[in-house]
């Protein structure tokens, strides 16, 4: 497997720094600052990315597992919602993973479970082992 890659560039202190991320295929460059990170200013920042690889990476291994079984997803979207909090030192404390499936002939239970053990399974989950990961599962009719 190819290593990825990403880089960031951080320029001045914390709160009148500014800084850029980047992926290495190109893909993705934006802007971050101490207001886009503990604010509500313009641009992106590392909570946000980690939620971005996450809801991705979870959504490809629940795919591939509810296919294993049989049961081809026509979709499956999820929403990562990353908790950050700065009470001793910053730390992300929770993931919310939030996902909704159009999968035929599936029932509630069966994509719940299965989307449970994609939850565990996925290489984004088992990294983040030091964060609570929650999870919502839903079908869409």
């Amino acid at each position: 497997m190819p290593v990825r890659k990403a880089n960031a560039q951080w320029q001045g202190d914390l709160k009148s720094g500014k800084g850029n991320m980047a992926l290495g295929s190109g893909a993705f460059e934006g802007q971050f600052s101490y207001t886009t990170r503990f604010e509500d200013g313009t641009g992106t920042n590392p909570e946000e990315l980690l939620g971005a690889a996450h809801a991705g990476c979870f959504s490809m291994q629940f795919s591939a597992m509810l296919a294993a079984d049989g049961h081809t997803p026509d979709s499956i979207r999820t929403e990562a919602k990353v908790h950050f909090s700065l009470d001793d030192t910053p730390t992300i404390t929770q993931i919310d993973l939030i996902c909704h499936g159009k999968v035929p002939g599936l029932d509630e239970e069966t994509f719940r479970q299965t989307a449970n053990k994609a939850k565990d399974a996925c290489p984004v989950s088992r990294l983040f082992k030091g964060a609570e990961i929650t999870l919502t599962a839903a079908l869409d009719g």
